[in-house]
């Protein structure tokens, strides 16, 4: 990917309840809270840890 992208990322739902790796890679993305955004390079390693908890998530290429 583009070292000039962005992706915005926002997590709609709880983490709580879900298996350790996934609260780790919600983690990893910078997300503590719910509604919380942040925004974050396009790189292979962001786009794997979307992938894998892409139902706790909105995201969107900025």
């Amino acid at each position: 990917m583009t070292g000039g992208k962005k992706l915005r990322v926002t997590l709609v739902r709880s983490q709580y309840g879900r298996g350790r790796k996934h609260m780790a890679c919600v983690r990893g993305l910078g997300l503590r809270r719910m509604h919380q955004t942040v925004e974050l390079e396009d790189t292979p390693q962001i786009r794997g840890m979307i992938n894998k908890v892409s139902y706790l998530l909105s995201w969107e290429e900025v």
